[in-house]
Parts: structure tokens; sequence; C-alpha cells
């Protein structure tokens, strides 16, 4: 298993860990699901962080901050939308 592999598969673990104690759960669909896993791996072997793989990296800190999964903004896409803008966390069913 390649290194990109096992931070995908942690990223799983841990969305998954935090899904069930905030009350969501994680996108139904797999391929999709597995999407945005591959693209947090990806901000993470890039920049460091676990950055939100929806939104753009600005380099300013403070800015940045508020877009490490989960981002600022997913508690209220979630609330207003279903889902959060990534498609990764939704409302239970």
């Amino acid at each position: 298993m390649s290194e990109h592999d096992e931070l995908k598969n942690k990223m799983y673990e841990w969305t998954e860990k935090y899904a069930n104690k905030a009350g969501y759960r994680l996108n139904p669909d797999k391929e999709a699901l597995d999407y945005v896993l591959d693209g947090l791996a990806s901000r993470i072997e890039k920049f460091g962080r676990r950055y939100c793989p929806c939104r753009i990296v600005t380099g300013d800190e403070d800015e940045d901050k508020k877009i490490v999964c989960p981002c600022i903004y997913h508690k209220d896409e979630i609330e207003k939308d279903g889902n959060c803008h990534c498609e990764l966390f939704f409302k239970p069913s």
C-alpha cells in the first residue's frame, strides 16, 4: 500500500470518528467519498495540514486556519443544505 493510500485510510478513520461524534454521516456515495478523502490526503501531502479540498489555500495562515477540515463553515452548510460543501459530511438520514 502506498503512503498516499495509508494517509487516505487514516483520513477515512478520522472523518468517520468525527462524523459519529458530531452526529453526522459520511457521504453514502463511496466513489464521491473516496474522491474527497483523496483530496484531503493530497492536501496533507502538499501543505502539511488537513485543508478542505474544495476550498482555496491562500497562504494567509489566519485565513487558511478556517478551512482545516472540518472547516468553520461545515455546520452551517450541513444545517442549511444537508451536507457540507465538499459533500463529505451529511445530516443523518
